[in-house]
C-alpha cells in the first residue's frame, strides 16, 4: 500500500486521529486529513489529488457531500470510503452519488473506524483502479474498411463467460460474447468495435458468425456424449425479422442439434423498444424448445408487464445490485424479491457480477442458485472453455 494516498476528512479530532493512526499501521504511502470540505479541497489543490478519500458527511462550513462534488469536478479523488454515521438509506444515497460523480465507491466503513475493514476497502481500490496506459494510436475506433477485412478473415470469436451453480460451483451453461483477435492490436473487446458495427448495419453477420461457432462446439461435445446450453445476446431489431426463428432452426437441423441447447438474452429496455412484431419470433424460438432470458433485470425503466407477456424461462438479474450487496441492505432485499418473482413464474435466476466469496455466500443465503462472475471465471476463448469443460465433466 506505499504507493497510495489517502485523506482523511473528518470534523472530529478525536476519530480523525483514530483514522489516521490506525492508516499508518496499514502502511500507505501518504495520509492527509483534513477537518472540512474547504480545509480539504486545499490540501488536494497542494498536492495534486489523492487515491482514496475517507469521507464523513455532516460537517460544519462545507459538508462531505459539497465536497465529493467539487472533488470530482477537479479530478482530485479516485475512490471513496464512507465514514459516517447518517442513517443507512442516506448512506446508500451517496453511494449513487459517488457513482454519479464517476468516483469509486469502495465501501461504508460507519463508525466507530473498524482497521480491518479499511484495510479490505483499501484492497478493493487496488483491484478496481488498475492504472490506466497512456492514451495510443492503438486505441483509435477501427474504420469500417478494417471491420470488414476482420469479419471476412474470421478474426471474430466467439468467448464463453460461464455460468454456475452457487451451491456447488459446477458449470451450468455459458453466455456468449463477441471478441475480435485483431492481427495487430490483440484481442479487443466489444466496447472497441461494437458501437462502430452498430452504425453500419454489421451486427447481424457478427452474430451468426459467434452463433456458427457456438453450434460447432456444441456438435464437437455431442461427439463425445455432452451437452452444454450456450445463451446468445439478441438486439431489438434482429426479432423484427420474422425469418429469424427459421433461421435458427434450419442451423440447428442442419447441424442436428437440439434447441434446448441455446438461450437467447434480450435486454429489458431492449424489450421495451421491440415493436409487437417480435412476440411472433420469440414465441416460434420457444417452440422450438429454446430459452428466452431477459438480461440486466432491474437495471431500466422495469417492464414486469413485458415479463408477463412475454415468453421468458430466465431472468439475468444486473450485477449492480450484486455490487451494492454488501454496502446497501436494500440491494438484498431486491435481490430476495427477485428470487421469490423468478420461483413464483417458474423462471431460472441467474446472478451476474459476482466477485467475491463473500458476495457468493450472501447470494446464497438469499436462496439464489446460478450465477455469472469473475469469482467463477472471466471470459475464456474457445480453447480455454473447452479445457473448463473438461475439468467440469472430471468434477461430476
Amino acid at each position: 500500500m506505499k504507493n497510495l494516498s489517502i485523506l482523511v476528512l473528518e470534523d472530529e479530532p478525536f476519530q480523525r486521529l483514530v483514522a489516521v493512526s490506525a492508516l499508518r499501521q496499514l502502511g500507505l504511502g501518504r495520509i492527509l486529513d483534513a477537518a472540512d470540505g474547504a480545509a480539504a479541497l486545499a490540501a488536494l489543490d497542494t498536492c495534486g489529488g489523492v487515491d482514496i478519500v475517507l469521507c464523513d458527511l455532516r460537517m460544519a462550513g462545507m459538508d462531505g457531500l459539497e465536497f465529493l462534488r467539487r472533488a470530482s469536478q477537479s479530478a482530485l479523488v479516485r475512490s471513496v470510503i464512507l465514514s459516517s454515521a447518517v442513517e443507512p438509506e442516506l448512506r446508500q444515497a451517496t453511494h449513487a452519488l459517488a457513482r454519479c460523480l464517476d468516483l469509486e465507491f469502495l465501501g461504508d466503513l460507519g463508525k466507530p473506524f473498524d482497521i480491518q475493514r479499511a484495510g479490505q476497502m483499501i484492497e478493493r481500490h487496488k483491484r478496481l483502479q488498475p492504472t490506466r496506459p497512456a492514451p495510443s494510436l492503438d486505441q483509435e475506433p477501427p474504420m469500417l474498411d478494417e471491420i470488414l477485412l476482420g469479419l471476412e478473415q474470421g478474426e471474430f470469436e466467439a468467448w464463453f463467460q460461464p455460468k454456475v451453480h452457487l451451491q456447488s460451483g459446477l458449470l451450468h451453461g455459458a453466455e456468449v460474447l463477441a471478441r475480435w483477435r485483431h492481427p495487430r492490436r490483440g484481442v479487443l473487446s466489444p466496447a472497441q468495435f461494437l458501437p462502430a458495427m452498430e452504425a453500419h448495419g454489421l451486427v447481424d453477420r457478427l452474430f451468426w458468425q459467434l452463433f456458427q461457432q457456438g453450434l460447432a462446439l456444441q456438435q464437437e461435445l455431442a461427439r463425445d456424449g455432452r451437452q452444454v446450453n450456450l445463451a446468445f445476446n439478441l438486439q431489438p431489431h434482429q426479432l423484427g425479422d420474422g425469418d429469424i426463428a427459421t433461421h435458427v432452426g434450419q442451423a440447428l437441423e442442419e447441424a442436428g442439434l437440439p434447441g434446448e441447447g441455446l438461450t437467447f438474452e434480450l435486454t429489458e429496455t431492449g424489450l421495451l423498444e421491440a415493436p409487437a412484431a417480435s412476440l411472433e419470433s420469440l414465441v416460434r424460438l420457444r417452440l422450438m424448445g429454446c430459452g428466452l432470458a431477459m438480461d440486466d433485470f432491474g437495471a431500466g425503466y422495469s417492464s414486469l408487464d413485458r415479463l408477463c407477456e412475454l415468453p421468458f424461462s430466465q431472468l439475468k438479474l444486473d450485477g449492480a445490485f450484486v455490487g451494492k450487496l454488501m454496502n446497501q441492505p436494500r440491494s438484498g432485499a431486491i435481490i430476495s424479491s427477485a428470487v421469490a418473482l423468478a420461483e413464483a413464474m417458474d423462471l431460472s435466476l441467474v446472478v451476474e457480477g459476482v466477485e467475491t466469496t463473500e458476495q457468493r455466500d450472501h447470494l446464497l443465503a438469499l436462496g439464489c442458485k446460478l450465477a455469472q462472475g469473475f469469482l467463477f471465471s472471466r471470459p475464456l476463448d474457445a480453447e480455454g472453455f473447452r479445457a473448463l469443460l473438461a475439468e467440469s465433466a472430471r468434477d461430476q
